[in-house]
Protein backbone atom coordinates (compact mmCIF):
# COMPACT_ATOMS: atom_id res chain seq x y z
CA UNK A 1 0.00 0.00 0.00
CA UNK A 2 2.75 2.35 0.69
CA UNK A 3 4.05 2.05 -2.83
CA UNK A 4 0.67 2.63 -4.56
CA UNK A 5 -0.33 6.23 -5.21
CA UNK A 6 -3.87 6.74 -6.31
CA UNK A 7 -4.80 9.91 -8.11
CA UNK A 8 -8.32 11.22 -8.11
CA UNK A 9 -9.36 13.09 -11.19
CA UNK A 10 -12.55 14.74 -12.20
CA UNK A 11 -15.62 12.55 -12.50
CA UNK A 12 -16.59 12.68 -16.14
CA UNK A 13 -19.36 10.09 -16.10
CA UNK A 14 -22.73 10.00 -14.39
CA UNK A 15 -24.32 6.69 -13.54
CA UNK A 16 -28.02 7.02 -14.46
CA UNK A 17 -29.06 3.51 -13.39
CA UNK A 18 -30.24 4.60 -9.89
CA UNK A 19 -32.18 7.48 -11.44
CA UNK A 20 -33.97 5.13 -13.85
CA UNK A 21 -34.80 2.74 -10.99
CA UNK A 22 -36.34 5.54 -8.94
CA UNK A 23 -38.36 6.84 -11.91
CA UNK A 24 -39.78 3.36 -12.62
CA UNK A 25 -40.81 2.96 -8.97
CA UNK A 26 -42.52 6.37 -9.06
CA UNK A 27 -44.30 5.46 -12.31
CA UNK A 28 -45.66 2.26 -10.77
CA UNK A 29 -46.82 4.14 -7.65
CA UNK A 30 -48.65 6.75 -9.75
CA UNK A 31 -50.27 4.08 -11.92
CA UNK A 32 -51.57 2.20 -8.86
CA UNK A 33 -52.90 5.31 -7.12
CA UNK A 34 -54.62 6.52 -10.29
CA UNK A 35 -56.32 3.15 -10.65
CA UNK A 36 -57.51 3.23 -7.02
CA UNK A 37 -58.79 6.81 -7.35
CA UNK A 38 -60.66 5.98 -10.56
CA UNK A 39 -62.48 3.16 -8.79
CA UNK A 40 -63.80 5.58 -6.16
CA UNK A 41 -65.72 7.53 -8.81
CA UNK A 42 -69.46 6.99 -9.17
CA UNK A 43 -70.04 4.24 -11.67
CA UNK A 44 -72.78 4.98 -14.18
CA UNK A 45 -73.67 2.87 -17.17
CA UNK A 46 -74.73 5.22 -19.93
CA UNK A 47 -77.59 4.20 -22.19
CA UNK A 48 -76.82 3.56 -25.84
CA UNK A 49 -78.89 4.60 -28.82
CA UNK A 50 -78.64 3.31 -32.35
CA UNK A 51 -79.48 6.61 -34.00
CA UNK A 52 -78.29 9.38 -31.72
CA UNK A 53 -77.22 12.63 -33.33
CA UNK A 54 -76.28 15.99 -31.88
CA UNK A 55 -78.36 18.86 -33.15
CA UNK A 56 -76.29 21.47 -34.96
CA UNK A 57 -76.48 25.02 -33.64
CA UNK A 58 -78.69 27.57 -35.37
CA UNK A 59 -76.76 29.33 -38.14
CA UNK A 60 -77.72 32.82 -39.30
CA UNK A 61 -76.44 33.96 -42.71
CA UNK A 62 -76.09 37.75 -42.83
CA UNK A 63 -75.35 39.20 -46.28
CA UNK A 64 -74.22 42.68 -47.28
CA UNK A 65 -74.66 43.23 -51.02
CA UNK A 66 -72.61 45.54 -53.24
CA UNK A 67 -75.56 47.97 -53.24
CA UNK A 68 -75.44 48.05 -49.42
CA UNK A 69 -78.61 46.02 -48.83
CA UNK A 70 -78.72 43.90 -45.68
CA UNK A 71 -80.15 40.36 -45.83
CA UNK A 72 -80.76 37.73 -43.19
CA UNK A 73 -81.10 34.17 -44.52
CA UNK A 74 -81.75 35.54 -48.05
CA UNK A 75 -84.51 37.92 -46.88
CA UNK A 76 -84.04 41.72 -46.86
CA UNK A 77 -84.00 43.20 -43.34
CA UNK A 78 -83.44 46.52 -41.65
CA UNK A 79 -80.77 46.94 -38.96
CA UNK A 80 -83.46 46.89 -36.25
CA UNK A 81 -85.02 43.72 -37.68
CA UNK A 82 -81.55 42.14 -37.80
CA UNK A 83 -80.99 42.93 -34.12
CA UNK A 84 -84.40 41.48 -33.21
CA UNK A 85 -83.77 38.31 -35.23
CA UNK A 86 -80.34 37.78 -33.65
CA UNK A 87 -81.76 38.31 -30.16
CA UNK A 88 -84.55 35.79 -30.86
CA UNK A 89 -82.09 33.27 -32.30
CA UNK A 90 -79.82 33.50 -29.23
CA UNK A 91 -82.81 33.16 -26.91
CA UNK A 92 -83.96 30.02 -28.77
CA UNK A 93 -80.46 28.51 -29.11
CA UNK A 94 -77.58 29.90 -27.00
CA UNK A 95 -75.14 28.07 -29.30
CA UNK A 96 -76.33 30.10 -32.32
CA UNK A 97 -73.64 31.07 -34.81
CA UNK A 98 -73.44 33.47 -37.73
CA UNK A 99 -71.84 33.59 -41.16
CA UNK A 100 -71.25 37.08 -42.54
CA UNK A 101 -71.17 37.36 -46.33
CA UNK A 102 -70.00 40.76 -47.50
CA UNK A 103 -69.42 41.80 -51.09
CA UNK A 104 -65.83 42.95 -51.59
CA UNK A 105 -67.07 46.39 -52.64
CA UNK A 106 -68.89 46.96 -49.32
CA UNK A 107 -67.15 49.45 -47.04
CA UNK A 108 -65.09 47.75 -44.35
CA UNK A 109 -66.90 49.71 -41.65
CA UNK A 110 -70.25 48.16 -42.59
CA UNK A 111 -68.89 44.65 -42.21
CA UNK A 112 -67.35 45.62 -38.86
CA UNK A 113 -70.73 47.01 -37.77
CA UNK A 114 -72.40 43.68 -38.59
CA UNK A 115 -69.70 41.73 -36.71
CA UNK A 116 -69.99 44.06 -33.72
CA UNK A 117 -73.79 43.75 -33.72
CA UNK A 118 -73.62 39.97 -33.90
CA UNK A 119 -71.09 39.75 -31.07
CA UNK A 120 -72.81 42.31 -28.84
CA UNK A 121 -76.11 40.40 -29.04
CA UNK A 122 -74.62 37.15 -27.76
CA UNK A 123 -73.33 35.20 -30.75
CA UNK A 124 -69.79 34.15 -29.91
CA UNK A 125 -69.07 31.97 -32.94
CA UNK A 126 -69.12 33.66 -36.31
CA UNK A 127 -67.25 33.50 -39.58
CA UNK A 128 -66.69 35.67 -42.63
CA UNK A 129 -67.35 33.85 -45.88
CA UNK A 130 -64.69 34.35 -48.55
CA UNK A 131 -63.85 33.14 -52.01
CA UNK A 132 -60.44 31.47 -51.52
CA UNK A 133 -59.77 31.39 -55.27
CA UNK A 134 -59.98 35.18 -55.44
CA UNK A 135 -57.37 35.95 -52.76
CA UNK A 136 -54.71 38.21 -54.24
CA UNK A 137 -51.90 39.89 -52.34
CA UNK A 138 -52.10 43.70 -52.40
CA UNK A 139 -49.67 45.43 -54.76
CA UNK A 140 -48.09 48.85 -54.38
CA UNK A 141 -47.92 51.26 -51.46
CA UNK A 142 -50.51 51.23 -48.74
CA UNK A 143 -53.12 53.98 -49.08
CA UNK A 144 -53.42 56.47 -46.21
CA UNK A 145 -56.17 55.77 -43.70
CA UNK A 146 -59.27 57.96 -44.01
CA UNK A 147 -60.57 59.67 -40.87
CA UNK A 148 -63.13 57.70 -38.89
CA UNK A 149 -66.75 58.84 -39.12
CA UNK A 150 -68.40 59.85 -35.86
CA UNK A 151 -70.50 57.26 -34.08
CA UNK A 152 -74.12 57.43 -35.22
CA UNK A 153 -77.32 56.15 -33.60
CA UNK A 154 -77.23 52.84 -35.51
CA UNK A 155 -73.54 51.99 -35.43
CA UNK A 156 -70.07 53.29 -36.04
CA UNK A 157 -70.75 53.95 -39.75
CA UNK A 158 -74.39 54.89 -39.68
CA UNK A 159 -77.37 52.93 -40.94
CA UNK A 160 -76.88 50.18 -43.48
CA UNK A 161 -78.14 51.46 -46.79
CA UNK A 162 -77.12 52.06 -50.38
CA UNK A 163 -73.41 52.54 -50.94
CA UNK A 164 -72.20 55.54 -52.91
CA UNK A 165 -70.21 54.80 -56.09
CA UNK A 166 -66.63 53.91 -55.28
CA UNK A 167 -67.57 51.99 -52.10
CA UNK A 168 -67.42 54.96 -49.73
CA UNK A 169 -69.85 54.65 -46.92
Amino acid sequence: MAGTVRRRGMITEINVTPLVDIMLVLLIVFMLTAHVMARRAIEVELPRAASSTALPPTTLVITLTAEGALHLDDKPVTPDALRAAITAAVAADPRAQAVVVGDKRVAHGRVVWVLDTVKSLGITQFAIQIDPSAIVAPVGPVAPVAPVAPVGPVGPVGPVGPVAPGGAG
